[in-house]
């Protein structure tokens, strides 16, 4: 009988440090708060896109070339990013050789390219033996270089502005001192222009 007794006893006593071990809880934790918030902060990102306009006639080749020849192919550079969200900061040339030869190799009397811009679009003549002419003042985009190079700075270009089209005639030229060994040769000249952000500033 003593041994039933003392069990509702034991579980009477567990029920009260339970309880007591609740309410110190209680008494830790309250405290007083507030808060505020800021919500809905828009945030977008900008945009880097060009694309070729409507002049391309970089993939028009030319044959037969002898020393103190020129090549003229006129191409546009348009910003198609808004005005608002264009981000370019500048814009750069890589040229390659998928078919190499001392055309491209060599740097003094191969092939030398020089780009210009006109502020309106270049006036074609010929073909595919092109010449053109600039209806404005021309500004020159790159000095006359060897023709291969890899992110090759342009200058004067109006297209790190959204909506903005460069006018571009891209010069080759075979130089007058080019020898014998440049004879029957042929080379493959890939171009590609590549816009790169703005600098990085505080918004």
């Amino acid at each position: 009988m003593r041994r039933l007794a003392t069990t509702p006893k034991l579980l009477a006593s567990l029920a009260v440090v339970g309880a007591a071990a609740s309410i110190a809880g209680l008494g830790t934790f309250a405290a007083f708060t507030s808060s505020t918030s800021a919500q809905n902060q828009a945030l977008t990102s900008g945009t880097v896109s060009i694309i070729l306009g409507a002049a391309n006639r970089l993939t028009t080749g030319a044959s037969g070339l002898v020393p103190g020849d020129t090549v003229e192919r006129a191409v546009d550079i348009t910003n198609n990013g808004t005005v608002a969200n264009s981000q370019v900061g500048s814009i750069a040339l890589t040229t390659t050789a998928p078919t190499s030869s001392l055309l491209d190799t060599d740097t003094t009397n191969g092939l030398q390219m020089q780009i210009d811009s006109c502020p309106v679009a270049w006036t074609e003549s010929g073909g595919p033996a092109y010449t053109y002419t600039c209806g404005g003042s021309t500004s020159v985009v790159l000095a006359s270089r060897a023709v291969i190079g890899n992110a090759i700075a342009l200058s004067n270009m109006s297209a790190v502005t959204g909506g903005n089209t460069d006018h571009l005639r891209v010069k080759l030229t075979l130089p007058a001192g080019a020898g014998n060994t440049l004879q029957t040769l042929s080379s493959t000249i890939g171009y590609t222009f590549t816009a790169t952000q703005r600098t990085a500033t505080s918004k």
